[in-house]
């Protein structure tokens, strides 16, 4: 690719052949394994939305719109997780197949490997930013929005023919002898009780339809029996249209913190609201810092495979996970300064990443790379 000229004359190209084909496998890993992870996440969550479902508590539409939501909100929270393992498989693979070997006799080094690891790794940590600050919060919140929705009117959904069903906990039961493909249902009986009087109702057809105050159920030539059983005084009517209302579930959607946009969290002086804000930050940190740990990590055990440094790297990542959490609850309950957050979790990453260098190449080799005398 291009090429820049240095003060001695000498080019210097931008992106190497090296770079190209590092970037290419890490970026096919990435892929592979964050969508192995989603799948498997998301499918473990989606049960209960399914369950749901199946109960009549939500519809069709709205389960498919939770499942590329969940997507969303899963691929935000682990792709620092398949950045760390994608670039520990690649480098672990190179340095078995001794293509490493032939990197360092050509001259590079571990900044060779930094450089092209981090072409990959700099984009995809803005894109992380923009899915926890972003995309997480918004998919989190119109998923509440839509199961809120769903489940206020699940009292109207599931009408079949030929089937009796209740609705607003016994107080309306509905049968329809058959239901047209628009909606139009014939032979249509109602029971319903309002104000400690019984009511039922016969009549040839019926529909549902939006009206003011609610959603009615519309029936058409039919006859009402309405009165308190035990007592003679019931009220019979045939009547042309008669609207039967249908009561709605009215609830306030109340989000998760989870969901509330990172503008407000951001203005926010709350405790659990500033932790919130620190969790959102730690992804897009988390994708460096581990990538930065993984370049040295790769070489612990060369010997043992592509997988050779991944139990240790599940390990590392379970205390990860472990420590955040424990930040987050240590922030909420002012335990830590809030301007210590979750931030010194990645100042032990970048200490353990450089311990992990030193062991690996000496101090001598720190010295000369701070010095800008060592290998590239």
């Amino acid at each position: 690719m291009g090429s820049v000229k240095i003060g001695n004359g000498k080019s210097y190209r931008l992106v190497t052949v090296l770079d190209k084909m590092i970037f290419s496998d890490l970026l096919k890993t990435v892929l592979a394994v964050l969508s192995v992870i989603v799948i498997i996440i998301v499918s473990r969550k989606f049960i209960k939305v399914l369950a749901k479902a199946i109960e009549g508590s939500l519809s069709n539409e709205t389960v498919l719109s939770i499942l590329g939501l969940k997507t969303v909100v899963a691929t935000a929270a682990f792709l620092p997780a398949s950045i760390f393992m994608a670039v520990l498989m690649v480098l672990g693979r190179m340095y078995r197949d001794q293509e490493m070997a032939a990197i360092a006799s050509a001259g590079g080094g571990a900044m060779t490997l930094y450089r092209a690891v981090f072409l990959l790794v700099l984009p995809l940590s803005l894109a992380a930013a923009g899915l926890s600050m972003m995309a997480a919060p918004w998919a989190e919140a119109r998923m509440q929005i839509l199961m809120s929705e769903d489940e206020s009117s699940a009292d109207v959904r599931g009408i079949s023919a030929g089937r009796f069903t209740e609705y607003s906990g016994g107080d309306l039961v509905f049968y329809a002898e058959d239901v047209d493909a628009d909606g139009r249902m014939h032979n249509v009986f109602v029971q319903n009780r309002e104000h400690g009087q019984l009511g039922v109702v016969n009549a040839k057809h019926g529909r549902m339809e939006y009206r003011p105050g609610g959603l009615y159920l519309v029936l058409e030539r039919g006859e009402r029996i309405q009165g308190v059983p035990g007592r003679k005084n019931y009220v019979m009517e045939n009547f042309e249209e008669y609207g039967v209302r249908i009561e709605k579930k009215t609830r306030a959607v109340r989000l998760h913190r989870e969901s509330v946009p990172t503008k407000e969290l951001w203005r926010s002086e709350q405790l659990p609201d500033i932790a919130e804000m620190q969790n959102r930050l730690s992804t897009p940190l988390g994708v460096i810092f581990l990538a930065f740990l993984a370049v040295p990590l790769a070489k612990l055990s060369p010997r043992g495979g592509v997988y050779g440094s991944l139990m240790v790297a599940f390990a590392i990542y379970f205390v990860y996970g472990n420590l955040k959490r424990v930040s987050h609850s240590w922030v909420v309950n002012a335990t830590i300064p809030v301007w210590m957050g979750y931030f010194w979790i990645y100042l032990l990453l970048l200490i353990l990443g450089l311990a992990l260098l030193v062991r690996l190449y000496g101090w001598k080799w720190v010295e000369m790379t701070l010095t800008g005398k060592a290998v590239r």
